[in-house]
């Protein structure tokens, strides 16, 4: 799958390619991004771990097209500086639940552009448009700020606390197809 916004190409990362595999592990080895994914919060060990990733990433849209993590690559940049992501979520032990999880990780140099929140309208469109999604989850730990101001300009809603995924802890957003009638995009 690939989207184009304004400004962004939303693709899949290449994990044959050593120059994207370093620009991913640059993002995931890094304690300032690592800290808010996951159950256990770590940052990624290697560029041969981060090329095994990026490989099972690009399984995921083969296996069920139209969900899966893609590379963020801005125009005005031209390579990947970050990943959104649209998956179903899962519970503690691994198993995979019907509910469907929209997230995002940027480098850190890219903090602040706007480029987490156009990527994630188009995904989100693409989420409730073309998947045909009733309603898409977002999750991220206390005081994720950030993350939570992203999640309030896709016009999604704070359901409180919740450790129904992933066997952790999180604040929990979501949004349903039925918003206002209004696009995503038109709300981004």
């Amino acid at each position: 799958m690939e989207l184009r916004t304004e400004r962004l190409h939303v693709r899949a990362w290449d994990p044959e390619d050593p120059d994207e595999v370093a620009l991913a592990y640059d993002i995931y080895r890094r304690d300032e991004v690592a800290r808010w994914l996951g159950a256990k919060p770590e940052p990624w060990p290697s560029l041969e771990a981060t090329r095994a990733r990026l490989e099972r990433w690009a399984r995921i849209d083969q296996e069920t097209p139209g969900y899966g993590l893609w590379a963020v690559v801005p125009d005005e940049v031209g390579h990947p500086v970050g990943t959104v992501l649209l998956v179903r979520l899962s519970q503690g032990d691994g198993t995979l639940t019907d509910d469907v999880e929209i997230g995002w990780h940027f480098h850190p140099d890219h903090w602040g552009h706007g480029y987490a929140t156009e990527a994630s309208a188009a995904l989100l469109e693409h989420a409730l448009t073309t998947l045909g999604l009733a309603r898409v989850e977002a999750v991220a730990f206390a005081g994720n700020e950030p993350s939570f101001a992203v999640m309030r300009r896709l016009g999604m809603t704070h359901q409180g606390s919740t450790d129904r995924w992933y066997g952790t802890t999180f604040e929990w957003w979501s949004i349903t197809a039925d918003v206002g009638g209004e696009s995503v995009a038109g709300r981004s």
